[in-house]
């Protein structure tokens, strides 16, 4: 049965580490649930991974959404979450409220996940005074990445360091039920852990977090010519799929496929009669 945020967040010290993925379509999220992962995330990068946009900041909430259904539709029985993108949270309570709501009623999601410290804060409280449990992002934040000045380990110093363990402090206390850490210091990534009483779920924060979130794309061999340092291949897919893309263009070619047994099937009378015809 899927994971509750209840038992997810029963998980924090554990022996038994949270695994999260991406997923983005129902191929994807059946295959994902079948290999018992704890959650799923809609991430925003789907804009790069799979809508080829060229950033982050490019997705809205109608992308999430209609993607979201569609992983809700293929994993029925695991804890989705998605995120609130670029742009649909900042401006107000109202705001992220109502993009919140799209993504629950629409994309059917159990939680949404968004960007951001004590700046954020606010927006949390509103949203799980809601009824909607809300997940963290600190560290690396792709959506703000321009301000960032790029894609770089973050809170490398102690000021940085310390901002980040007070954002982490801030979201808790507004009510989040888990923060993911991303490309940060493993020292740093254990001790916001240490801090905390929720889940810490990183990406390239160490491994002391309380549980791991990688892109599906890049774990399964998606992006053969990039992997991010904080990543790891644990297969080749878009390899795989040449090789049977190739096998099936040589078949066609070749007049092996199909053969009469893919067709379907008329009675001899009716194909006697067009011939005689």
């Amino acid at each position: 049965m899927a994971l509750t945020i209840t038992e997810f967040r029963a998980r924090k010290g554990s022996d038994q580490k949270l695994a999260l993925l991406t997923a983005y379509d129902a191929p994807a999220a059946r295959a994902v649930e079948a290999a018992g992962i704890d959650a799923i995330l809609v991430g925003d990068s789907l804009g790069t991974n799979v809508l080829g946009y060229d950033s982050v900041v490019q997705v809205t909430v109608r992308d999430i959404a209609h993607h979201a259904a569609a992983v809700a539709r293929g994993a029925t029985d695991t804890l989705l979450i998605a995120d609130l993108p670029f742009m649909s949270y900042q401006e107000s309570d109202r705001q992220a409220l109502r993009s919140t709501r799209r993504l629950i009623q629409r994309g059917r999601v159990h939680a949404v996940k968004l960007e951001g410290g004590r700046a954020v804060a606010d927006r949390i409280r509103a949203i799980v005074a809601a009824g909607v449990p809300v997940m963290g992002h600190l560290g690396l934040t792709p959506q703000a990445v321009h301000q960032l000045g790029g894609f770089h380990a973050q809170a490398r110093d102690y000021d940085s360091a310390r901002a980040l363990l007070d954002d982490a402090l801030a979201i808790q206390e507004a009510g989040a039920f888990a923060v993911v850490l991303e490309a940060i210091p493993h020292e740093l990534g254990r001790v916001v852990t240490e801090r905390l009483a929720i889940p810490t779920i990183g990406i390239g924060a160490g491994p002391a977090c309380d549980g791991e979130i990688q892109v599906l794309h890049d774990v399964a061999g998606w992006n053969p010519d990039f992997l991010p340092r904080h990543s790891q291949r644990f297969g080749d897919s878009a390899k795989a799929t040449t090789y049977i893309v190739e096998q099936y263009v040589a078949a066609v070619r070749k007049g092996e496929f199909p053969t009469a047994k893919n067709s379907f099937k008329i009675a001899k009378k009716v194909i006697a009669r067009l011939e005689a015809e």
